[in-house]
């Protein structure tokens, strides 16, 4: 009896050692620096989610990941999170999964827990597995973000509550004859007010009727074009853009610049806010804009020499472009790819080209933003600010469609936009000639 004992001890120890040598264990540390990139990649992580959770009285954020098991995983070294408002960690395997025995899996799952320091609002993660590919092969990132609310606190005071209550009761006693002095009506004041309230009525009116009839052609008259009629409040939009080059920076800047001060917009964008950015991170500043956002604009170039998602090289961006413009325009691409399967989502989006051209086919644009509606400046300018403000026209009240003289812009307004456009077009024009000078050559002949 005893020996069965110790042989059934054995074998349990066996079994019990075996599955400890298959666990594989993650740890997971803080990483400032550029992540690693490689001709040979891992695939795609296969699902991401995030939750906050309460641990020991603590808000926490428990991301979630799926990683595939396939072919593929040989490559794999570990896997990247960026969490807004947060710092970017690695995650690494050990041992790796390679060398685990996975057999009958398709995937397998892991977690890791971080303190939300944001408490509420929109926050927004991001992971890949590592390496990343090589600029400009595809997307990487899988993205999820969550909205908390801002947490609810009442508080009572009763001496306040008393004090109110009793100050019901504490209403003077007004005498009879006070009262019937206080009822005595002027009714020569009631009917001078009742008429010259009539009198106004038909003065509107009149001026209505004017306006309706002769206004289109005097606003026309004087170099205005007429736009649909505008909300009660500006239509919020966010713009995003590539760090290119000062004479792109000086265009996105123009157009900031009209939306704002002409366009009936709200207008978002880095420039203007890179304290707010300084103070939130590039990642949580860009998912609480686009969430606030009725219309996000990307600006972009059709002739970039080369893509302007690529990771940060030695070459610094020029005085005038702000820094966040380098992480905001990568991040923007990850976003929108991950609204792709989602056409009510993916119609927020929408690409500004500051090109001539119009045939996305024959240009740089970026993959993920193909599937966007794509307006050209300055051919599409007036279409743009049209469709800028198409959108809530169900909500509006009597008195807005009545007394709202909608949206004009001169073409003195403008002026500046068109002019920014024109130099970056010669400007684009002059590295073109500069790095195909043979072409050139040939044309002419």
């Amino acid at each position: 009896m005893f020996i069965m004992w110790v042989v059934t001890l054995m074998f349990l120890s066996h079994v019990a050692a075996q599955a400890t040598s298959n666990e594989t264990k993650m740890e997971c540390h803080e990483f400032h620096d550029f992540p690693p990139v490689g001709n040979q990649t891992p695939s795609v992580l296969a699902n991401l989610t995030m939750v906050q959770v309460t641990v020991e009285g603590d808000y926490m954020l428990n991301i979630s990941w799926a990683i595939n098991i396939d072919a593929s995983i040989k490559y794999l070294t570990g896997t990247r999170i960026r969490i807004s408002g947060e710092s970017v960690y690695h995650c690494k395997y050990n041992p790796p999964l390679a060398e685990t025995n996975l057999t009958g899996l398709k995937q397998i799952w892991f977690h890791y827990l971080v303190v939300n320091k944001s408490s509420y609002g929109c926050i927004l993660a991001q992971a890949s597995n590592l390496p990343l590919p090589i600029p400009g092969s595809g997307l990487s990132y899988k993205s999820v973000d969550i909205d908390i609310p801002l947490p609810k606190h009442t508080t009572v005071n009763p001496s306040t509550t008393s004090a109110v209550t009793g100050a019901l009761f504490k209403v003077p006693f007004k005498s009879r004859t006070s009262n019937l002095e206080d009822e005595t009506v002027n009714h020569t004041s009631i009917v001078v007010a009742i008429f010259g309230g009539l009198a106004g009525l038909m003065i509107l009116g009149s001026c209505y009727l004017i306006y309706k009839s002769c206004g289109a052609n005097i606003v026309t008259s004087l170099g205005f074009k007429r736009l649909p009629m505008s909300p009660a409040v500006p239509v919020p939009v966010l713009i995003v853009y590539p760090a290119e080059n000062s004479a792109f920076q000086q265009a996105v800047a123009a157009l900031a610049e009209f939306l704002q001060w002409h366009g009936g917009c709200k207008v978002a964008v880095d420039m203007w806010q890179q304290g707010k950015i300084a103070e939130l991170g590039p990642m949580r500043w860009l998912a609480e804009q686009v969430k606030a956002a009725d219309r996000v604009l990307i600006v972009c170039t059709q002739h970039s020499s080369q893509p302007s998602h690529s990771p940060p090289n030695h070459i610094s961006p020029e005085p005038s472009i702000p820094a966040a413009a380098r992480d905001l325009y990568p991040l923007i691409l990850n976003m929108v790819a991950s609204h792709a399967k989602s056409a009510s989502s993916l119609a927020k989006f929408w690409v500004v080209q500051l090109d001539k051209q119009q045939d996305k086919r024959d240009c740089n644009l970026a993959h993920e933003l193909r599937a966007c509606k794509t307006f050209c400046l300055m051919k599409d300018f007036n279409k743009l600010c049209r469709r800028l403000h198409t959108q809530k026209q169900g909500n509006k009240k009597i008195s807005d469609m009545i007394f709202g003289p909608g949206i004009a812009h001169s073409e003195k307004s403008s002026v500046k936009l068109r002019e920014a456009v024109e130099m970056l077009g010669r400007h684009q024009a002059s590295i073109f000639r500069g790095v195909e000078p043979l072409k050139s050559v040939v044309i002419n002949l």
